[in-house]
C-alpha cells in the first residue's frame, strides 16, 4: 500500500525521492501520529523510524514554512546525530521552504540565538542546549505544537530526561512522539509524566 492521506506536496516529495511503499512500521505509526495522539514508536534498527519521524513532522507542519517561531522540536543524542538528521530533513524540505536548524553544545550559543531569531520552523536539539536556550530566553516556544524524541534510549543513565521535562511542562498542551528500539528505564518513566496516555506502536 503506498503512502496516503498526506499533504499533496509531501506525497510529491516522497515520489521524487523514490519512497513508494511504507515499511510495515511506517504504515502503522504514521497514521497514529497524524491523528494528533501521543505515540511511542518502538522498533529495531532498519524498520524505517527515521523516515517515519521526518514524514510525521513535515505533515504536522503542513509541509510549509509559517511564522517566525519553532513549531516542532526533535531531541537527539549529540551533535553528530543532530547534523545527520538535519541533512536527512533537508532532502525532504528542499522545495517546501521549511527552515530547519540544529542547536548543540559545541556551537556558540549567541550565534544559535541569532539564527533562531531570524525564523525557524523546526529545531533539532540536544536536551541540554535546548533547555539552556529556553531558560535564557533565547528561543520562543509559544507556537510549539510537537516534541519528538529520536532514539530515546540515549536518555538512559543520564539526567537528560529532566531537561526535556522542564521544557515540556512549561508549554501548553503538546503532541509528544517518542521513538526507541526498546522500553528502557527512562522511556518507561515517560509513561508517568507527559506520555501517560500514549499509544504504543511496535515494529
Amino acid at each position: 500500500m503506498p503512502f496516503k492521506k498526506l499533504k499533496p506536496s509531501l506525497l510529491e516529495t516522497l515520489a521524487n525521492l523514490k519512497f513508494e511503499e511504507p515499511t510495515d512500521f511506517q504504515e502503522k505509526i504514521i497514521p497514529k501520529i497524524k491523528s494528533g495522539a501521543n505515540v511511542f514508536g518502538i522498533a529495531p534498527e532498519g524498520s524505517g523510524k527515521t523516515t517515519a519521524l521526518i514524514i510525521s513532522v513535515l505533515q504536522r507542519l503542513k509541509n510549509t514554512s509559517e511564522g517566525d517561531n519553532p513549531r516542532a522540536i526533535v531531541f537527539v543524542k549529540d551533535k553528530k546525530t543532530a547534523l545527520e538528521l538535519e541533512e536527512a530533513f533537508k532532502r525532504f524540505t528542499k522545495y517546501s521552504g521549511i527552515r530547519t536548524y540544529s542547536v548543540v553544545e559545541e556551537h556558540h550559543i549567541y550565534n544559535q540565538k541569532e539564527m533562531i531569531y531570524i525564523g525557524i520552523d523546526l529545531v533539532i536539539a540536544t536536551p541540554k542546549r535546548l533547555n539552556k536556550l529556553y531558560f535564557q530566553n533565547g528561543i520562543n516556544l509559544t507556537q510549539l505544537e510537537l516534541i519528538v524524541i529520536d532514539d530515546a534510549n540515549f536518555l538512559n543513565g543520564k539526567d537528560l530526561l529532566a531537561d526535556i521535562n522542564r521544557v515540556s511542562e512549561s508549554m501548553k498542551k503538546l503532541q509528544h512522539v517518542v521513538f526507541a528500539t526498546h522500553f528502557g528505564t527512562k522511556v518507561e518513566q515517560m509513561k508517568k509524566s507527559f506520555m501517560h496516555n500514549a499509544i504504543t506502536v511496535k515494529g
